[in-house]
């Protein structure tokens, strides 16, 4: 400290909470809060906290960002109690925490001129061991068993979706913003933002090029999806890019991947895990294009049963149009020539272990028209063949021609996924979760209601 000046630069603003409490010095008012986490050395970080009116902690948060230089004026130091203030805040090597008083302190954002690089260089440093962190492969792995524990994980970035805005029951507005990361052991692991901080955060990150050393981010497992996600919390510190081999060869991986593997929604597809019995609403085929074309700016994918007939199943055609391999590990298409991964990471250490699977392209139909090229594949498309991929390499032409008749041309109860996409046709693109040929009872019931409307 020098003439009570602190400069530090700021390495999270981990929670911009707007949490209204009542106080003694506010009496009839509302007093707001915002903490952030700053850092002005490799092993040195700190937690500061300010309360007061709202405008005045609307108009802190504003003034500065995640990664910006600030200098702070005049803050109270105070012993902190660890096991209390680390419970929601990040856990720092201080003995101390700052509060920035409205009255007294200050804080305002440093001039280009002003701005020491030997700061800079911090963003880029991870506040934990940078080998203390699970790999994607790991968690997934782990399953139930790391269920909300905190954890750290290295991992890039694959996509970043649009917030979700919504009303809790007691009228409170509310935001979310899902991540999709991976790395070599796995290519698809979400992570979900709450807060209007870390979704701002996320929305400067490049997908397949921008790596992340996330410490302290909480891992469930997420009932709806039947999988494990990381949730980012208050205590959480994210750092972009970090400047260690590990992340140095993520970010190699992440590039060859870029150019290399599919699109997002075909390996989405391949990971469906959605828990059916969640999904109640029942469409007709029009029904599903008009909530599609309602849905036209938004992230949000339509869940919804259909049934209808499938009128294109072409498991007759070539091997090679219906059935893809990848490697085990990495999900890397395999180069059909040399039959090794196309991935040179990975190649170099497995064993090429592959993994075959199907994938087709139907089209379902009812009374009301046609959606094209519906995609069945994984486990979803051998459930409703009854016939594994193993299986099927070994089929006569007869056989699969039989199979292809049980199901073409018969009515069948669909669980489906669609959300909009410009690399699909007609710019929608659906992924069957569930396939069965419906009970005519069933059927019938769901056919009259939906023609009397």
């Amino acid at each position: 400290m020098e003439n009570g000046i602190l400069c530090f630069c700021p390495h999270f603003c981990c929670n911009f909470r707007f949490a209204s409490k009542f106080g003694s010095s506010y009496i009839g008012s509302e007093r707001h809060t915002i903490s952030f986490t700053i850092r002005d050395s490799p092993s040195q970080f700190i937690n500061i906290t300010s309360w007061g009116r709202e405008e005045y902690i609307r108009e802190l948060s504003d003034s500065f960002r995640i990664g910006d230089c600030i200098v702070i004026e005049n803050p109270l130091v105070q012993t902190k109690d660890a096991e209390k203030e680390e419970r929601f805040n990040p856990s720092t090597p201080s003995y101390y925490k700052l509060l920035v008083s409205e009255n007294h302190s200050t804080v305002r954002t440093c001039s280009q001129l002003e701005v020491d690089t030997r700061l800079l260089s911090l963003l880029h440093l991870p506040i934990k061991d940078t080998q203390d962190f699970y790999l994607l492969g790991d968690i997934v792995a782990n399953g139930q068993s790391l269920d909300g524990k905190v954890i750290n994980i290295l991992a890039a970035v694959r996509s970043v979706g649009e917030p979700k805005y919504f009303t809790t029951a007691d009228r409170r507005k509310g935001q979310r913003c899902e991540v999709k990361l991976f790395d070599e052991t796995v290519s698809y692991f979400l992570m979900v933002c709450w807060d209007n901080e870390s979704i701002q955060f996320a929305h400067t990150w490049i997908p397949k090029e921008t790596v992340l050393f996330v410490a302290d981010v909480r891992v469930n497992f997420d009932n709806f999806r039947n999988c494990m996600i990381a949730t980012v919390i208050s205590k959480t510190i994210i750092t972009v890019n970090p400047d260690t081999k590990e992340a140095n060869l993520l970010s190699r991986f992440a590039r060859e991947y870029a150019e290399t593997a599919g699109t997002d929604e075909e390996e989405d597809q391949s990971r469906e895990t959605v828990n059916l019995r969640s999904i109640v609403d029942v469409y007709t085929v029009q029904q599903l294009k008009e909530k599609a074309l309602k849905n036209v700016g938004k992230s949000d994918p339509i869940y919804g049963i259909t049934y209808a007939y499938i009128t294109t199943l072409n498991i007759d055609s070539g091997i090679s149009k219906i059935i893809r391999t990848r490697c085990a590990r990495c999900k890397f298409p395999i180069d059909d020539m040399s039959g090794t991964c196309a991935n040179s990471f990975c190649n170099d250490n497995m064993d090429n272990a592959t993994v075959t699977s199907f994938d087709l392209l139907v089209d379902l139909s009812d009374h009301t028209g046609t959606l094209q090229s519906c995609n069945l594949t994984g486990n979803v498309a051998e459930k409703s063949l009854g016939c594994s991929v193993e299986d099927f390499f070994s089929l006569t032409e007869a056989q699969k021609t039989a199979i292809k008749w049980q199901l073409l041309l018969e009515r069948c109860k669909i669980y489906l996924k669609l959300f909009l996409s410009p690399n699909a046709r007609n710019g929608l693109r659906v992924n069957v979760l569930s396939c069965k040929i419906a009970e005519p009872e069933e059927a019938s019931q769901v056919f009259a209601i939906m023609t009397m409307h």
